[in-house]
């Protein structure tokens, strides 16, 4: 990806999204000499990140070909994201998730009239075999953050919002899912800056990508079982793995209790809602030594916890 592409994408995007705060923290900042700001992500139209890169995609997609549907598998935050992307570009949305999933992440497909199905308890493998089958027999374009070539420079205008507001900023942390968020991220801002430093993160329960990134080649889980969703993968792709050994700089595990004290400092110590991988990066900052005394900037990625969840976090 290069700059214009991250260009292009920013010219799309603000047609349709607002550019979100960049806010200094009020209870990291101030301690070693340090400036911590939080990219609140979560104020986007369906609560997480993944609008700006479902959105570019599909746009790019529908200036190539004809869509007249698109099909998404997700646990939830990516559902939403294409289904709002297919309700403003005027296609249907239909999207494949896990059972007993989210359900404030459900409940936002439904409201934005995305079609859903449900297939599989454990992880995303069923939904996505079952995604895949209907968009081969059906046409549909299947819309996968994981793999698709577009995406990544939605979420890559993060990068350049936050270095455009506060060009002094020496480390972005960046939660890990399928890693398009980091992929996007880490490229733009390597672009603009190129001594920055990237961070990953990842759940402790569900480490596929930071035990990729240590090893140099895709390496398999056999579960993804954490409370943070957005984080839950379990089959990293090839590709994936090559793209974060060239631009990540550092990968950081949070186990579940570190995710849900980030929950609760965003909560009670900054008036910001997030969920468990919203709140990753915060809690990897918490526990990182080489961020200390850096000028770092935390995504909060989404917003759409549940409320089990968040009891637990403030309990």
């Amino acid at each position: 990806m290069t700059g214009s592409v991250f260009q292009d994408a920013r010219k799309f995007l603000s047609r349709y999204l607002p550019q979100t705060r960049l806010v200094q923290s009020t209870s990291f900042s101030g301690h070693g000499g340090r400036s911590v700001f939080l990219k609140l992500e979560s104020e986007l139209p369906t609560g997480s990140f993944k609008v700006r890169g479902a959105l570019y995609a599909l746009a790019a997609r529908m200036r190539r070909e004809g869509v007249t549907e698109v099909v998404a598998c997700s646990t939830g935050n990516h559902g939403a994201a294409v289904t709002y992307a297919a309700r403003l570009l005027a296609v249907k949305a239909r999207i494949f998730l896990p059972e007993h999933c989210n359900p404030v992440k459900r409940a936002n497909i439904e409201r934005l009239g995305g079609a859903i199905e449900e297939h599989g308890n454990a992880d995303l493998a069923a939904a996505f075999v079952a995604a895949d089958e209907y968009a081969r027999k059906t046409g549909a374009f299947f819309l996968n953050d994981a793999t698709d070539r577009d995406l990544p420079a939605g979420p890559g205008t993060i990068a350049c919002e936050i270095l455009e507001q506060r060009p002094e900023i020496e480390a972005i942390v960046v939660p890990m899912g399928d890693t398009a968020l980091i992929r996007g991220v880490a490229a733009a801002a390597k672009e603009l800056a190129p001594g920055i430093r990237i961070v990953g993160v990842q759940a402790e329960r569900a480490p596929s990508y930071y035990l990729s990134w240590k090893a140099g080649h895709a390496i398999e889980t056999e579960t993804c079982d954490t409370v943070a969703d957005g984080l839950a993968t379990r089959t990293p792709a090839a590709a994936n793995v090559k793209a974060i050994r060239e631009l990540v700089d550092e990968v950081v595990l949070v186990s579940e209790q570190e995710m849900l004290g980030a929950i609760r400092q965003l909560l009670l110590g900054e008036h910001v809602l997030a969920e468990p991988a919203g709140a990753a990066a915060t809690a990897a900052y918490r526990k990182t030594e080489s961020l200390q005394g850096k000028s770092s900037a935390l995504l909060v990625t989404g917003a759409n916890i549940s409320e089990d969840v968040l009891r637990q976090a403030v309990a």
